[in-house]
């Protein structure tokens, strides 16, 4: 009821100040008609009148984006208050269990697993929470720090297939050809996969790519995730799912912060409407971008990460080329 009610006030507040500019419109082009050997006032009512219409335009759009900026801050309360309750109601569920009854052993360590898992969920949910607080205000990272950022999305993928219960094919890593040779040549191009910036805050990043992929692969998983170095100064993280895909006119607002696809089969899909807003913040603190890309709904998303590499005096030319892709 509440989203038909915001937009029921949308289109009130569209259709208003429509026909407020119609009207300015019209009755200022009537009064320059009538006046119009006048120069000097038909000169300064044509000011007045531009401003008079610009300011009816600015009002309507800035009401009806914060009718929708409150409405994305409601389905954001309502899915972090969904995130907190239910594992918290399961954990208090688990220890009534154990408090009014006698259970096995083999139930007692199940229910101690299941406890630690929901409270995983909720300690991500907090971190989630804050870490869009962080990334909001823009600053710069804390510590730039040489990274390892092949070694980086290994860990990530293994954490990421631990913690969903995947199998290696499941969620696949490969290296690009120009990359592999030139991680195995070493010297010259021995930092061929490092960046610079806040490891903490690049895994978060990695990670919340990855979290996404599988949270919109309902029908199964299966991810591939490639590490390229598209230009000499520069790397690419690429991660493609074959799972819900993005219509065209929402790939870039799915960065925003709160924004959530409207599908109606993503309804089961629960989250907060963080995890990119994170990535796209993490990415620009680093000088670096992130995109999606999507051939529509059902068609799966390739999302990349692009980050500057760290490049030595000794390896400005180009990574060598000619070696197969390397699988993991």
């Amino acid at each position: 009821m509440r989203i038909i009610s915001r937009q029921k006030a949308i289109y009130f507040f569209l259709t208003l100040g429509v026909a407020l500019a119609a009207v300015a419109f019209a009755v200022g082009s009537g009064w320059i008609i009538l006046n119009w050997r006048e120069g000097v006032k038909v000169f300064l009512g044509i000011i007045f009148f531009g401003a008079i219409v610009a300011g009816l335009v600015l009002n309507t759009i800035f009401l009806i984006r914060e009718i929708r900026r409150n409405e994305q801050h409601d389905s954001f309360i309502n899915a972090v208050t969904h995130e907190l309750k239910t594992p918290i109601a399961s954990i208090r569920l688990y220890l009534e269990t154990l408090q009014r009854r006698d259970v096995e052993e083999a139930q007692r360590r199940q229910f101690y697993e299941l406890m630690l898992l929901d409270s995983d969920r909720l300690l991500h949910t907090v971190e989630q929470v804050l870490k869009a607080g962080e990334a909001a205000q823009k600053k710069t990272p804390t510590q730039r720090l040489p990274v390892e950022f092949n070694t980086l999305v290994r860990e990530c993928i293994e954490l990421a297939r631990v913690r969903h219960h995947l199998r290696p094919a499941d969620l696949e890593y490969r290296e690009s050809s120009t990359l592999a040779l030139a991680l195995q040549n070493g010297n010259d191009n021995a930092n061929a996969a490092r960046v610079l910036g806040d490891p903490e805050e690049l895994r978060t990043a990695v990670s919340n790519l990855l979290d996404n992929a599988v949270k919109y692969s309902p029908e199964g998983v299966h991810i591939s995730v490639e590490l390229d170095a598209p230009a000499d100064d520069r790397l690419a993280l690429r991660v493609i799912d074959k799972g819900v895909g993005i219509p065209q006119d929402e790939l870039k607002r799915i960065f925003r912060r709160f924004y959530r696809v409207t599908q109606r089969s993503l309804a089961q899909v629960k989250g907060t409407g963080l995890g990119l807003f994170i990535v796209r913040s993490i990415a620009r603190k680093h000088g670096g971008r992130v995109f999606a890309e999507s051939e529509g709904a059902g068609k799966g998303t390739t999302v990349t990460l692009e980050l500057p590499r760290e490049v030595s005096p000794g390896s400005a030319k180009r990574l060598p080329t000619g070696l197969p892709e390397k699988t993991a």
